[in-house]
């Protein structure tokens, strides 16, 4: 529950952040008439977000048993690319995204309401998608669905009530040090679902090795105790994984924690050209 709580909080924290810029630039700018577009756009987003997590949750029902935990497999490596790509990508964005969206919504102002409302629209989605995708490859093995999925809409509700409270200065969040520590978080939670994804092959018979058990901690993290369930519903850390599992989850995490947490280069400004002197008068 936790997990999915903690993808909730960050993508919709990102979510609401994008949609308090435009805000914040339509209401500095003195172009409100424009705010019921952005709404609009933001609201589609989230329908269609919904809309594509419910397709992915019933559309796998009608598969065969092997092609179900081929599809689970599958989708289980698509999130974890989603969320690779996105703990890397708000460590470096996150500085230059408010000035890339304001100069985007200033030039859909010029075109009109429909390209305001597709700008915020395209700015949500993508959250949006990324969030239905990694939830539906979480929940896949979660002992409670419903439960985890509570913890998600939980997560969402607290960064919608961040935002708002950024928005009107009300909290002020470290949101460098935020995104860092839960990206952490994020890179050890994609490496247990890529440890489920090829669990998930071995399953279906496309892997060898399911049976080849690296060890066996049952006596100590027993199923159905809170600590058990905490680490499985987390990391998916299971009390006896197969040899190919263990391989696949720090073959993910350790190069993944290394990059991420490496100290980011600055990039050094250009040296300004020396004036030439001035040519000598000639007597």
């Amino acid at each position: 529950m936790f997990a999915t709580f903690l993808v909730g909080l960050r993508e919709g924290l990102e979510a609401a952040l994008i949609v308090s810029i435009l805000v914040a630039y339509l209401v500095k700018s003195d172009q409100r008439r424009y705010l019921p577009h952005v709404w609009i756009g933001a609201a589609a987003a989230v329908l269609v977000s919904v809309g594509a997590g419910a397709a992915l949750n019933y559309g796998s029902a009608y598969l065969s048993l092997a092609g179900q935990e081929r599809f689970e497999a599958v989708t289980s490596l698509l999130a974890v690319a989603f969320v690779t790509w996105m703990i890397f990508w708000m460590r470096v964005a996150a500085k230059k995204m408010g000035g890339d969206l304001r100069e985007r919504l200033s030039g859909a102002i010029a075109i009109g309401p429909i390209a305001v409302t597709a700008i915020a629209f395209l700015a949500v989605i993508r959250e949006g998608l990324e969030t239905a995708l990694i939830l539906y490859a979480m929940i896949d093995f979660a002992e409670s669905p419903a439960a985890s999925l509570g913890a998600a809409a939980g997560g969402i509700a607290a960064a919608v009530a961040v935002g708002a409270g950024l928005y009107y200065g009300a909290l002020r969040v470290n949101l460098t040090r935020f995104f860092t520590w839960t990206g952490v978080l994020l890179v050890l939670v994609a490496a247990g679902m890529f440890k489920y994804a090829v669990h998930d092959f071995q399953e279906a018979g496309d892997l060898p090795g399911l049976n080849a058990i690296a060890f066996d901690v049952s006596h100590v993290l027993v199923p159905g105790t809170w600590y058990g369930e905490l680490l499985a519903g987390m990391f998916n850390l299971t009390p006896a994984p197969s040899v190919l599992e263990c391989v696949a989850w720090a073959a993910y995490a350790v190069p993944v924690l290394v990059l991420f947490l490496l100290p980011r280069r600055q990039s050094r400004p250009e040296p300004k050209p020396r004036p030439e002197p001035a040519p000598a008068e000639s007597n």
